[in-house]
């Protein structure tokens, strides 16, 4: 038994649940006379919907069928070998689900181990090896391509990419010693580094060929009959691969000083993957692959054993898994049909609701408005949208005239709604102008009509107090940009029945957003943890601290933008509503700041201006603040704001704003960008003991964002 066996056989005894891959070798006459080939194929036994991964276990199977080919070629039976996937799939890299159940760092080493002493064996061969990306390749599945002498891609292929860094790894088998002496380290920061921090931007199967990482591209519809008959003609000699120079200069470095660049940008410096894989693409520049492995190894066990990486896993458990399956939702088969979407209201946000019920429904929208202007810039709005999108050649002429016919505005609603099974408003956020919106509707709407409010902060059960059939009222809080953020806050009024709220999840899921059931309570999750968030950064303000200490104080958490510049796409008037919605709720707990009421008045857009490309105290803010003598440092200040957002999450919990605290960091990650690696907010605070000091208990079990004990 060799010592990599036994690597992996001691592993894999620490992976019961592990989705085995299968390594089937077949062989075949190349074309051309080229000579007898083998041929790996991963394959789990699964379809296309379960994809390929490396366990110990499957990297074992592929290790024996090394094991056969590398006899093979030593005899002078075959003259190459190929790997690829099963139908779409080529592989998306380790079993995550192993990753979670580790509990010690030197098994760590041997999930990094295992990986290398497979993988290395293909660039080993006594014959040139080449990988066949078919299908989805990742992580892993990227890296085990990395390893051979060449490469193609498929045209169809539909997402490559080494998101290591997105989770809080490194790519650890290979792929930050391999890729950079592959394409150059500005190409790999790109990869590894700069697609990872974008939401695990993806490559297509073209942009793979076009970075060097592949050597040939083909169509997907013949596409390994086509890389065989390539395979044939580069033994043979007929095609030479040439390969750019890689640039170990001045270039290498400024590669990796724009990575730290963006992992500042990104992170600032609160994860730890970014600078890891940083550090040893750095180190590879002098094209030392062992001593790159070994880094690899070490970095790979370090962050496994990290609570950053088991917050990653949390989160991609969170929006892979429990995304898909709503606590609380009711019984799918309670839904009614809906086959036509009434929409009140024809401003930007309704335009856009519009929009998203057209494309992902394809059925009739119709929207109203108080005057035909209205109605027209409303409608005018989804059709230069979609124009848009046919100028991308995302829908052809076809769908583009199909989707415009569909949507229509009326100034009547009894016209536009008599027969609407699905009606949303998006109006002036104010009670009593809501109340008045659904009485007109629910006067001319069908009886079984949902009637759905897209409020961010009031009462879906006071809005819908007054009519007949309070039941069939939902809110169907979206988050803006609506195309872009996945978060759905869909809330049940205390009246609010099981149809109506399941028809709301079945609109959810067809709309492809993250539906997560919340109680009608002021504000539901986002707003409520943003807006205590906010408010205890502006009374830090208020009361003395300068605003760029109050601002450098969250840093350490990573936001994706500092609380000011978050307040500035929000808009300071909207902010300063739901806070006073806030505080009529909870006096003790939400302030409303006069500082900024005055900005508000004054008609100001932000604190800031960008007179010099980066945000700058605007002068006129500054002159128009009332700051009192109490000034904290920014740890004084982290503390008390971390203190106040883990006092009122404890307290939603225990109102049953949501049904755990999982919820919370769902609704964070996907409606307010809130970090991957911190995997939301309640694994931080549990992690530096913030909700221990305020609650006196963590929000999570032990082992379920952290190392099991």
């Amino acid at each position: 038994m060799s010592s990599t066996t036994e690597l992996l056989k001691g592993a894999a005894e620490l992976f019961p649940g592990e989705v085995v891959t299968q390594a089937h070798v077949r062989h075949l006459d190349l074309p051309a006379g080229a000579g007898r080939f083998a041929l790996i194929t991963l394959d789990n036994g699964l379809d296309h919907t379960k994809p390929t991964t490396f366990g110990p276990q499957s990297l074992a199977n592929l290790d024996e069928a090394i094991d056969q080919v590398e006899k093979e070629a030593s005899e002078g039976s075959i003259v190459g070998v190929g790997i690829t996937g099963k139908p779409f799939i080529f592989a998306v890299g380790a079993d995550l689900k192993g990753l979670e159940v580790l509990k010690n760092h030197e098994d760590a080493v041997r999930i990094g181990k295992g990986g290398h002493d497979v993988f290395r064996r293909l660039s080993g061969l006594a014959v040139p090896t080449f990988a066949y990306y078919n299908g989805a390749a990742m992580g892993g599945g990227v890296e085990v391509g990395l390893h051979c002498s060449y490469r193609t891609v498929s045209k169809a292929l539909p997402a490559f990419s080494l998101p290591e860094v997105f989770l809080g790894l490194v790519p650890g088998w290979g792929g930050c010693a391999l890729l950079p002496n592959l394409i150059g380290a500005d190409r790999a920061v790109s990869v590894i580094i700069e697609n990872s921090l974008n939401q695990n931007r993806q490559l297509k199967g073209a942009q793979v060929f076009e970075l060097g990482i592949a050597d040939a591209l083909f169509e997907g519809a013949d596409f390994l009959e086509r890389s065989l008959v390539w395979t044939a003609s580069v033994l043979s000699g007929e095609t030479v691969v040439e390969r750019a120079e890689i640039d170990r200069g001045d270039a290498w470095d400024q590669a990796v000083a724009r990575g730290r660049a963006i992992a500042d940008s990104k992170v600032h410096g609160a994860a730890p993957a970014a600078y890891r894989a940083l550090e040893i693409i750095a180190a590879a520049k002098d094209g030392d692959l062992g001593a790159g492995f070994d880094a690899e190894d070490q970095a790979l066990a370090d962050l496994i054993m990290s609570g950053e990486l088991r917050s990653g896993l949390y989160a991609f458990n969170l929006v892979q898994k429990r995304a898909k399956r709503p606590a609380g939702a009711p019984d799918k088969s309670l839904a009614r049909p809906v086959t036509k979407v009434g929409v009140v209201g024809a401003g930007l946000m309704a335009s856009q609701l519009a929009l998203l019920f057209l494309r992902r429904l394809e059925v009739p929208v119709v929207l109203t408005d108080i005057d035909q202007a209205r109605v027209d810039k409303g409608v005018g709005y989804v059709h230069a949208e979609i124009d848009k999108l046919l100028a991308k050649k995302r829908v052809n002429q076809d769908k583009a005239n199909r989707l415009k016919a569909l949507v229509t505005g009326v100034l009547d609603k009894a016209e536009g709604f008599s027969d609407a099974d699905f009606i949303i408003e998006a109006v002036f956020e104010e009670i009593g102008v809501k109340q008045q919106v659904f009485a007109e509707v629910e006067a001319v709407a069908p009886a079984h009509a949902i009637l759905a409010t897209n409020t961010s902060s009031l009462s879906v059960t006071e809005m819908a107090s007054k009519l007949k059939n309070p039941e069939r009222v939902v809110g169907f809080h979206f988050f803006n940009p609506v195309a872009i953020l996945p978060l759905l806050e869909i809330v049940r009024g205390e009246l609010t029945d099981d149809a109506a709220l399941a028809t709301a999840f079945g609109v959810a899921r067809k709309l492809k957003k993250t539906a997560v059931l919340v109680k009608d309570a002021p504000a539901f999750v986002v707003n409520r943890i943003l807006t205590r968030f906010m408010g205890e950064i502006q009374n830090v303000i208020d009361e003395g601290t300068p605003v760029a200490v109050a601002e450098r104080a969250v840093e350490p958490l990573g936001l994706p933008m500092s609380p000011l510049v978050l307040l500035e796409l929000v808009g300071p008037a909207i902010g300063l509503h739901v806070s006073e919605t806030l505080h009529r709720a909870f006096p003790e707990r939400f302030t409303v700041s006069a500082n900024l009421a005055a900005v508000v008045k004054a008609g100001k857009r932000g604190f800031y201006v960008y007179d010099s490309g980066k945000p700058e105290l605007d002068p006129e803010v500054a002159a128009l603040l009332e700051q009192g003598d109490s000034v904290l440092t920014e740890e004084q200040t982290r503390d008390r704001v971390l203190d106040a957002v883990a006092e009122e999450i404890g307290l939603m919990l225990d109102e049953g704003v949501v049904a755990e605290a999982q919820d919370i960091d769902l609704c964070l990650i996907t409606g307010a960008g809130w970090p991957f690696h911190l995997g939301g907010i309640t694994p931080y605070l549990d992690r530096a003991g913030v909700s221990e000091r305020v609650n006196g208990k963590p929000f999570l079990a032990p082992g379920v964002a952290s190392v099991p004990a």
